[in-house]
């Protein structure tokens, strides 16, 4: 990448996250969405996009562009990757925010429509170059990285959490519960899908549900392979989720203020990725907030010798704020080159 000028990046899918990357590169200096591919109704998107934001008025139609105080991106009507034309349009990175395609196979079809590397906005389908976490495995990635993943706002917020205790206590195994916003691929109204569970009002229900944070988990934090044993609970909220962790520590003399202090000390040392929260909030009150992880201190709990119960918040947005992260690590390493 040419370091006089911003980073070039393409978009597929202008959803809630699509839309929350937009507004964040907007107010960045150093990164500048061109391209944005979405079979939405441009005056719709558009609406979309002001209806989430703090300044609706700085963003407008010109044409067949969605412009704001940095950005002049062209709204090309596509959901198809090999349908759209990257090259023409000289990115170094594609975002893939659909969260619909997870494949390698598939992303592929980025790459041979001239995207240098792909981002995906959750975790995979099958094996990819890399899933970088900020903060985390940051220092692995390789120019010869194409198709990248930037994890998911639950695997990165867990991430975060075990890589920070892990400083201070070993940590035996332990099991994630993550109470989530339900989410795009639910139904309102029960309707018949693929699944039993999915196919029930995610407006009405709670819902248990499989998540693959532990599945790749190993990928960042090698020592927690096989550890963790993940699940979700999707629940009629809209935004905000809550990140349940209960850990087994080695240490039978680990206390609730232990970890605590390990929490506060970990906020210290990644400010704007971790922050942690005395007060007694709720879901509605970290929505907005670009935290990956906000540490509940009241939620901490002993049980018995070894157990240790915590409670993290997180929000989407957080989410979309590191895969910008990734996306400058990946400005700066330069160029694709090939494996030696």
């Amino acid at each position: 990448m040419n370091s006089s000028r911003p980073l070039r990046l393409g978009l597929m899918g202008f959803g809630r996250t699509g839309r929350q990357l937009f507004d964040l590169s907007s107010a960045s200096e150093d990164i500048e969405i061109v391209a944005i591919a979405d079979i939405g109704r441009p005056d719709i998107l558009l609406y979309l996009l002001r209806s989430e934001v703090d300044a609706p008025e700085q963003y407008h139609l010109e044409g067949n562009f969605v412009c704001g105080p940095r950005s002049r991106a062209r709204l090309m009507s596509t959901d198809q990757p090999g349908e759209m034309p990257w090259d023409i349009f000289g990115v170094d990175l594609v975002i893939d925010a659909t969260g619909v395609y997870r494949s390698a196979e598939v992303l592929r079809h980025h790459l041979a429509g001239g995207a240098p590397r792909v981002m995906l906005r959750s975790l995979p389908e099958d094996e990819i170059d890399r899933i970088v976490i900020p903060g985390i495995n940051d220092d692995s990635i390789d120019p010869s990285d194409r198709l990248i993943s930037a994890g998911s706002a639950t695997t990165t917020a867990l991430c975060l959490l075990l890589h920070t205790l892990a400083k201070e206590f070993v940590i035996e195994c332990g099991s994630l519960t993550t109470v989530h916003a339900y989410t795009s691929d639910q139904a309102l109204q029960d309707y018949a899908g693929g699944d039993y569970r999915r196919s029930r009002s995610a407006a009405r229900n709670i819902i248990p549900n499989a998540h693959d944070a532990g599945r790749w988990l190993g990928h960042v934090l090698p020592a927690f392979a096989g550890k963790i044993n993940t699940s979700t609970l999707n629940v009629p909220v809209q935004a905000g989720s809550l990140l349940d962790v209960t850990l087994v520590m080695e240490d039978a003399s680990v206390t609730a203020e232990d970890v605590n202090a390990a929490m506060r000390a970990g906020a210290e040392a990644q400010p704007g990725r971790i922050g942690v929260v005395d007060d007694p909030i709720v879901s509605s009150d970290v929505l907005g907030s670009e935290l990956s992880l906000l540490f509940d201190s009241q939620g901490t709990l002993r049980a018995g010798e070894h157990f240790i119960k915590t409670l993290s918040w997180y929000e989407n947005r957080g989410h979309a704020k590191r895969m910008l992260e990734v996306a400058r690590l990946y400005g700066d390493l330069g160029e694709v080159t090939e494996v030696a």
